[in-house]
């Protein structure tokens, strides 16, 4: 995989989310500024329920903003169709989630390349590209395994993988190292940096693992929906 050449930037201004539990209106992100210079490797921090998860669902088009402005490698997404947003998320953006949410029924070669063959690759291509995307993460050994003849950091990394498949912009982790051992928590750590690195993707990681702060080109702390601190280095 060769370097990304897309911008990966990320420019928010002003991005709320309020849901309606019933008559109650919650808030979820409340004037969230952010600006992401392409290739960033970008950490958010924050207990449960902050607004973590939400504003990378934002981000990555999953979900919509109730009001603000959002911009990701120079995209309008506040004012595109659904089926342009959907274009987006297939063509822009790598999630890693922290259970993996890998097919278990199919071995890790298969669960890479399930991209591949969205996008209209034959099956031979995919498979070829997907053996490449494997060796990468360092499993070419275990392509024929399925899911629950993993580990855990195993799991990840053929996740981690598969995000990689549509050579995205802009990767969001969801607390990818929430579900692993310490030892396999920095192993995944030190892939991430390691592709940020070399490959020039942008990294945008939801955590409560303070050791990724002290890798984070900028770094911000949320609380109940707001930010409450940022650094840059």
């Amino acid at each position: 995989m060769s370097k990304i050449e897309n911008t990966g930037s990320i420019e928010a201004s002003g991005l709320e989310k309020v849901y309606l539990r019933g008559s109650e209106k919650v808030v979820a992100l409340s004037s969230i500024d952010l600006r992401v210079k392409a290739g960033e490797f970008v950490v958010i921090t924050g207990h449960s329920g902050s607004g973590k998860s939400t504003l990378l669902h934002i981000l990555g088009g999953i979900d919509r903003p109730t009001k603000g402005e959002l911009s990701v490698n120079q995209i309008d997404l506040t004012g595109i169709s659904e089926a342009a947003l959907t274009r987006f998320r297939r063509d822009n953006i790598g999630f890693i989630f922290q259970f993996y949410n890998l097919l278990p029924s199919l071995n890790a070669l298969d669960n890479v390349i399930m991209p591949f063959l969205a996008k209209g690759f034959s099956w031979k291509a995919a498979r070829e590209r997907g053996a490449v995307l494997l060796e990468q993460v360092g499993l070419s050994h275990r392509q024929k395994h399925t899911p629950g003849e993993l580990s855990g950091g195993e799991q990840q990394r053929v996740a981690i993988a598969r995000a990689m498949a549509i050579e995205p912009c802009v990767i969001l982790a969801d607390e990818p190292t929430g579900d692993l051992d310490t030892a396999s928590a920095n192993s995944i750590v030190s892939l991430m940096e390691n592709l940020n690195q070399r490959l020039g993707i942008t990294f945008i990681i939801a955590t409560h693992n303070l050791h990724l702060v002290e890798l984070a080109s900028s770094s911000y702390e949320l609380l109940d929906g707001r930010f409450t601190q940022a650094s840059e280095k």
